[in-house]
């Protein structure tokens, strides 16, 4: 094999690498996006007295909140969300 094939392969390898990588990244946008709509409209009086239904609620909202502004704002567009400012 050429050296010239050979660059070829690791760019095509690349490319697909790349590809690979912004699906996952757009279904993970989605994921996100879904989790703090469902987090927004969450009425918190509403879930269970369970420490675990809690806990797991606060994990989510933690890790929500975690995002930075632009990728939150990438996950809710992912899902056609609007941002209330109100809220």
């Amino acid at each position: 094999m050429t050296l010239h094939a050979m660059k070829e392969d690791e760019i095509r390898l690349l490319r697909d690498e790349v590809d690979m990588l912004m699906s996952e990244r757009r279904q993970l946008l989605q994921v996100s996006g879904a989790a703090a709509v469902f987090v927004a409209n969450l009425d918190t009086d509403s879930l269970p007295d369970d420490a675990d239904t809690i806990d797991a609620a606060e994990m989510l909202a933690e890790q929500l909140n975690g995002l930075s502004e632009e990728t939150l704002k990438d996950a809710l567009e992912s899902v056609r969300a609007k941002v209330n400012p109100a809220q």
